[in-house]
């Protein structure tokens, strides 16, 4: 297979360093993301002419689409663990297998506000006010770390939300002295609280003294000949130096990763192709997400100087539509969009009712706010530009150059045009408009698909009789979700507002049978 000029210039810039790498096809798509600990080794693989006779179908047919890569280094092979899983997540690359379910990576968590606090494994992170330590690459050097770390703080490790004296006849912990059992009293609640906060700044990296100390006693049992204990005692120091190490944990896509091959060089031949004075420095682009007319979403995402500006996504629901319209959704975002923008933007400006859409434009209107975009992109062809165009005329916001990219042949129509722009599919300008779109996708979809599992969540409770919308309503106020809802105690269940004991009791068990 022959090698592109463009890839071959990046391959001999790849360094001997961990990191990850994404492999594109000729419309920019994202098709496989791996990882590497020597970057330089691992990718030049693909193109060793000498190995194509050991590929397998799956890879050749890999190989032969791959038209670009690019790459991004990170400190640690497990960091690069964590961001591979954390890039599979965000683009489903079609040849990747590992990490496309919901699979994440394991956590430690604690809640100092619980009764009597307790360290416990999760593999999703919520907004309840608890601390969490991860993730975590290696899930078996984190439970031994957990395992030495109830034993040095003399902490619980029974499961019971509130332990009591019942469960502490019964309790290995207790009686093997490894906790302070504060379910029958031996220490306050404040004290008990000492010990938790201890053993999370053990976590956070605070261990130095706790690794020296074992390994003195690594080196005292090989001197004894005891090689058992000192290999179990290796391998502690290894699993601890493992999870207390600092690593970066990758929330969102790291800002510096090349999603294109020259972000400033990409947005002067945008400009040259659209005929701008000056490239854009900042694009908006909007895409419609739903499922034969239910669910109906859009997505606006944030382009500044070719780089996602996350801070400014937006997500919506569509709410004056029924049906799938994706024209007439274009237009109720891009007008709820800018209407809410000009607005902020316009001195003494009064508040837009319902009817604001049919109002004349406001005249001679200035756009004096960096916050407006200097392009505008939206997903589709003349039918969505022109409702788009619409909206934006109303608003007296026509100037706001304005285009849609229609994915078949990733045409690029302009308002007033009758013949849209075809630049070719290695253009750098539709390169950075298709990445664009994809991110539009990627929002879009994700919302959609987030409203759909917590409608199918909630319809769980409409099974349970003699719930109204009420009470239904009063239970996912007070939990959030059927999830949490799941976890919490009867007498918590029974403090909502239409629940008494033997409602709550009736829900608990209903909720119970069902997993």
């Amino acid at each position: 297979m022959p090698i592109s000029d463009s890839i071959r210039k990046k391959l001999g810039t790849l360094p001997h360093k961990p990191g990850i790498y994404l492999m594109k096809d000729r419309f920019g798509t994202v098709i496989y993301v791996g990882k590497a600990r020597d970057l330089r080794k691992r990718v030049n693989q693909y193109f060793h002419p000498s190995r194509r006779m050991g590929w397998d179908l799956k890879f050749n047919a890999l190989v032969e689409a791959i038209c670009d890569l690019d790459f991004h280094v990170v400190r640690s092979e497990p960091e690069a663990f964590l961001l591979e899983g954390k890039l599979i997540k965000e683009f489903h690359p079609r040849y990747n297998v590992s990490f496309r379910d919901d699979k994440r990576f394991l956590m430690l968590k604690v809640n100092l506000n619980d009764p009597i606090p307790n360290f416990a494994f999760t593999r999703f992170r919520k907004d309840d006010g608890a601390r969490y330590f991860g993730p975590f690459s290696n899930s078996g050097a984190l439970r031994n770390t957990l395992a030495l770390v109830r034993r040095q703080f003399n902490l619980r490790g029974c499961r019971a939300f509130t332990p009591g004296e019942a469960d502490y006849k019964h309790c290995l912990y207790a009686h093997l002295k490894h906790c302070t059992a504060p379910c029958i009293g031996n220490v306050t609640r404040e004290q008990y609280l000492e010990q938790v906060t201890a053993a999370c700044d053990f976590l956070e990296g605070q261990c130095a003294e706790m690794k020296e100390q074992l390994a003195v006693e690594m080196k005292k049992a090989a001197l004894a000949q005891d090689y058992e204990k000192a290999a179990g005692l290796r391998d502690l120091i290894r699993d601890l130096k493992e999870t207390t190490k600092k690593e970066r944990k990758f929330e969102r896509v790291p800002y510096t990763l090349p999603l294109s091959i020259n972000p400033g060089s990409d947005l002067i031949e945008l400009a040259k192709v659209l005929g701008l004075r000056k490239p854009p420095q900042r694009i908006e682009g909007f895409d419609i997400s739903n499922i034969s007319g239910t669910f109906a979403v859009a997505s606006l995402v944030s382009f500044k100087n070719g780089r996602p500006d996350r801070a400014n996504y937006r997500r919506f629901k569509i709410k004056t539509v029924e049906g799938q319209d994706d024209f007439a959704s274009m237009a109720e975002v891009v007008f709820r969009r800018y209407a809410r923008l000009k607005k902020e933007v316009a001195d003494g400006s009064s508040k837009m009712g319902k009817d604001a859409r049919n109002k004349p434009p406001t005249p001679n209107f200035q756009l004096r706010s960096p916050d407006f975009p200097d392009l505008i992109m939206v997903d589709g062809g003349k039918g969505q530009l022109n409702a788009a165009c619409a909206e934006l005329a109303k608003l007296g916001l026509e100037k706001i150059p304005v285009i849609g990219l229609a994915k078949e042949f990733e045409e690029i129509y302009q308002p007033g045009k009758s013949k849209p722009l075809r630049p070719g599919l290695d253009h750098p300008a539709v390169k950075l408009l298709q990445r664009i779109r994809d991110e539009c996708h990627r929002v879009a979809n994700s919302y959609n698909a987030q409203l759909r599992v917590k409608r199918i969540s909630e319809s769980v409770l409409d099974e349970f009789p003699g719930i109204g919308e009420a009470r239904k309503a009063a239970l996912l106020k007070r939990f959030g979700s059927v999830q949490r809802l799941k976890t919490a105690t009867l007498e918590q269940i029974a403090a909502v507002p239409g629940f008494g004991g033997k409602a709550a009791e009736e829900l608990k068990k209903f909720l119970t049978a069902r997993g």
